[in-house]
């Protein structure tokens, strides 16, 4: 047990937490064993545990320089693991921002500042802070460390600023009013059953005229094109990208070009069935996806012809999008396109990656590039729509800037994503598939909760310099204000239940949080986007720390918010 407790430990999982009646509740070695199974690690006996011990902890003595090292104002110092035998050697750094700027330095080993030391393989090494000027811009840069006679090593260095963004507004004091709306449930008469981004541009126009800073929503996260059932916006496919269900098609500038879209639209049959979507009591998701995608599929066929076909500005426009967003839109795009091919096969048994072929369940194989190069147009289709909301959604964000409003749209970003979703799909060496999100007993769910999200690994979210956290940061505050995390803990620890067991006997996974933290407020400050924490529940000490210190506003409801005479706070 003592050796199972170390490697749990140095995988983040906590001994023990206090439950919602204050009382100490230790992790069982049950629940232990599973999280770090879930994790990938071999825990069959002692000898395999002590082996996995070994290697998390040489492995942190062995590299000059960790995966990441993140600098703030009072804190630009880097930790170096160096052999004793080379104190007497200078170290030479370069640190490489994106735009290609370098900033160069030296300093004597043995005259650097000691932290920990001790005996690896027979040798000594000692662990030292490298300090780098505070002036540095911010941003991401390459660290690069060599020693003439020694090991060179390299690492992300995160340059943030104190805290995230603020408007003016907020940092002078001033209180600011809003709407919230779930776009799903806006009915007009324009609209295809379902709220659009047209109807969005409507409330924040009547927004804005009343003096309104902002608009909130749900998050907009991408779902399922091809299993429109599946349509909570908590359980989407992909957090980098958008429900393309919220494209207005009127409003789409290829649908006024297109005569056989327009024709489509008018025929009696279909404005019959428009009509009986704006007049259901519940957004019907599958009558609305079958009216919107073949049209959209025509408009898209139309775009290639008179557009790609002739470089035209808008055709400059989506080329620009697809190489802005990069891989994550090619491998979503792809997943999207493969989930339609098998689902239109057998909807039952293909539905979602995990039990898709063998050949196309990791965007690396080689079944996946075969089918990429037989399905390019259906694969560009799927690009194209993430396109389309992009540009519409972004419009929405203009207006409300040009109109006044100090924050704008007010985004909503999802704890985490459907396992059987392209974000999963995109990127396995990160999420662990084995255990699920959920929390503890708390006084409205006495049985905990599984929320069926699988968890990212921190061990692996820092092994991957925290890429993943960053695109996903930086995707959900292009068009924002302000961003509301959904439940923000997840940021500090996240409850982990393990597949087969229930919700009471889940564990605490810790986090990175201070480094998560730079990089909210390094995207913020970029985006220029307000953010705020959904905090409710067992909300740890150090989280509420971290928020005040970062300036990431609270998101309370009013109903929990009373004082103990029974007023309100």
């Amino acid at each position: 047990d003592s050796l199972l407790d170390s490697l749990a430990r140095s995988r983040g999982i906590g001994d023990a937490y206090y439950d919602y009646r204050g009382e100490l509740k230790p992790f069982s070695a049950r629940t232990k064993t599973a999280i770090l199974a879930a994790m990938g690690c071999n825990v069959t006996d002692a000898a395999a545990i002590q082996h996995e011990i070994d290697e998390a902890d040489a492995a942190r003595w062995r590299a000059l320089l960790p995966p990441i090292a993140v600098l703030r104002p009072g804190r630009t110092g880097v930790v170096l693991a160096v052999a004793d035998s080379l104190l007497d050697q200078t170290l030479t750094w370069i640190a490489t921002a994106a735009d290609g700027k370098q900033r160069r330095g030296s300093a004597r080993v043995g005259e650097l500042q000691e932290f920990e030391r001790r005996e690896l393989d027979g040798r000594g090494v000692t662990r030292r802070l490298l300090s780098l000027p505070e002036d540095l811009a911010r941003g991401y840069h390459t660290l690069e460390v060599s020693l003439p006679a020694g090991p060179r090593g390299d690492c992300t260095l995160i340059v943030a600023p104190a805290r995230c963004f603020e408007p003016k507004a907020l940092a002078a004091g001033e209180k600011l009013w809003g709407v919230a709306v779930q776009l799903y449930t806006l009915r007009s008469r324009d609209n295809w059953g379902i709220g659009d981004f047209a109807d969005l541009e409507f409330v924040v126009r009547h927004c804005a005229l009343h003096g309104g800073a902002f608009v909130g929503l749900n998050p907009l996260h991408a779902l399922f094109p091809a299993n429109p059932r599946h349509f909570s916006p908590y359980s989407p496919s992909s957090r980098h990208f958008l429900n393309v269900l919220y494209i207005s098609l009127p409003r789409l500038p290829e649908f006024a070009e297109c005569a056989e879209a327009r024709r489509r639209a008018a025929e009696p049959a279909f404005l019959t069935g428009l009509e009986r979507l704006r007049a259901t009591g519940e957004v019907d998701y599958p009558g609305v996806a079958a009216m919107k995608l073949p049209l959209l599929r025509l408009v898209y066929d139309h775009f290639v012809r008179e557009h790609l076909a002739r470089g035209t500005a808008r055709a400059r426009a989506f080329l620009a999008y697809q190489e802005e967003r990069g891989e994550p839109l090619r491998l979503h795009a792809l997943h999207d396109a493969i989930d339609a091919h098998l689902r239109a096969q057998d909807e039952q048994k293909y539905w979602g990656w995990p039990v898709w072929p063998a050949e196309l369940r990791h965007p690396g194989n080689i079944g996946v590039q075969v089918f990429a190069a037989a399905n390019a147009e259906n694969v560009r289709f799927h690009a194209w729509l993430q396109w389309v909301a992009d540009d519409q959604l972004a419009g929405v964000q203009r207006l409300a800037a040009e109109l006044g409003m100090p924050i704008g749209l007010y985004g909503d970003y999802a704890v985490g994503v459907n396992p059987a979703g392209s974000e999963t799909w995109s990127d396995q060496s990160v999420y662990r598939m084995g255990a699920g999100v959920g929390a503890p007993p708390d006084p409205l769910a006495l049985k905990g909760q599984d929320w069926g999200i699988p968890p990212q690994d921190p061990h692996a979210l820092v092994a991957a310099r925290l890429v993943p956290f960053r695109h996903l940061v930086a995707a959900n505050m292009r068009h924002f204000g302000a961003l509301r995390l959904d439940h923000v803990m997840a940021l500090f620890r996240q409850w982990w239940v393990p597949v087969g067991l229930g919700a009471t006997e889940g564990g605490y996974v810790h986090y990175p949080l201070d480094d998560l933290m730079a990089v909210l407020a390094l995207e913020s400050e970029r985006a220029r986007c307000l953010v705020v924490g959904e905090d409710l529940g067992t909300v740890p000490d150090e989280m509420r720390r971290a928020m005040a210190e970062y300036a990431v506003y609270n998101y309370k409801v009013l109903l929990f918010e009373k004082a103990a005479d029974g007023g309100f706070l």
